[in-house]
Parts: structure tokens; C-alpha cells; sequence
């Protein structure tokens, strides 16, 4: 889970900001991930201390030292300490999206595979989390900049695997405080 971000158009740190259930941002995510999921890797920048998000036990936190440089940057320094880590797939996730249904997360879960990039659509919209087969792992690791994964994306359409969900909360991140109201 990338949560390394400067929160720039949110005006404070986000991670810390609470949802209308009074749970912490950042902490509502990665408990969400960590139902789904057997394990949960967040990466945070390299000054901040992980009990200010008061995070649910079990997670393996990960300090980014060119987080400001991008999140390119934050993801590749997450792919590098999974090197060794067993699997076939990782659920690249972000701190804050609360909001993707569990069902959701199964339902990507259950397509992952070495050699597929799996990722929501939402009304034809692609989304996040987006699952990486271990076949592209070592192009996660050299990435840099602010565009993410993108340029892996595009460059193995053949790999892509779109699952359709009626999901809002694919698209739903919070970019700013409005976003924080939760919809029903």
C-alpha cells in the first residue's frame, strides 16, 4: 500500500484525517487490505513515524527515503523489499481509497496470476488496486517519477486484465477534505 504522498491538494496530511466513522484514513485502508489480503506491506515516508496512524497490528511498514521525488519512486522501493517475499501477485493498493467494497478485492484477488496485471473497471473506468503478476515485479522496482505504474501497463496490454465491478469505490480517492463524506 503506497502512503507515502505529500497531500498538497488535501492542505494537511490526509492519512490522519478522519472518516465519518472516526477512523483514521490511512488506518480504515489498511485494515480494509488487511482483510483481504495475507499480508500487508505499506510504504510510508522516510520521517514519519507509522504509530501516528494508529495501524492496525501486523503490518510491515516500509520508509520511502525519495518518496517527494514521486510515487514511481515509493512503489519501487515497495517492490524492492518484496524481492524475496513468496507469491505470484501483489495488490498495488493506495492509503487512500477506503472504500473498495471487500467483494471487490476477491473478485481481483481471484484473477491475479504470474503473468497477468489485473485491475478494477468501474462504468468502463479503470481503477485501483491494480494486482501485478511476479512476471513484473523487476519493472516495478526501476520506476521513478510521479506516473506510477502506468508505463508497465502500457507496455504489456497483452497481460492486462480488466474485471468490470459495480464498485464505485475503485475510482474514490481522497484528494481533499469534500471527499472525506462518505456516500451512500
Amino acid at each position: 500500500m503506497l502512503a507515502a504522498g505529500a497531500s498538497l491538494r488535501f492542505g494537511s496530511d490526509k492519512r490522519v484525517a478522519r472518516l465519518a466513522d472516526g477512523r483514521g484514513l490511512l488506518a480504515a485502508s489498511v485494515a480494509r487490505a488487511q482483510a483481504q489480503f495475507g499480508e500487508v506491506w505499506l510504504v510510508l515516508r522516510e520521517e514519519d513515524d507509522p504509530q501516528a496512524f494508529d495501524l492496525p497490528p501486523g503490518v510491515h511498514v516500509l520508509h520511502c527515503a525519495e518518496s517527494a521525488a514521486g510515487m514511481g519512486h515509493s512503489l519501487a522501493a515497495g517492490m524492492r523489499a518484496l524481492r524475496e517475499v513468496p507469491g505470484e501477485a501483489v495488490a498495488v493498493l493506495l492509503g487512500d481509497m477506503p472504500w473498495v467494497a471487500p467483494a471487490s478485492l476477491q473478485a481481483l484477488r481471484a484473477e491475479a496470476a504470474a503473468e497477468r496485471i489485473v485491475f478494477p473497471l468501474y462504468r468502463g473506468e479503470r481503477g485501483h488496486p491494480v494486482l501485478f503478476g511476479r512476471q513484473f515485479w523487476s519493472e516495478l522496482e526501476s520506476l521513478q517519477g510521479d506516473q506510477g505504474a502506468r508505463a508497465v501497463l502500457a507496455a504489456h496490454p497483452q497481460a492486462c486484465i480488466g474485471v468490470a465491478l459495480d464498485d464505485p469505490g475503485v475510482l474514490r480517492d481522497v484528494d481533499e477534505p469534500a471527499a472525506l463524506i462518505e456516500q451512500s
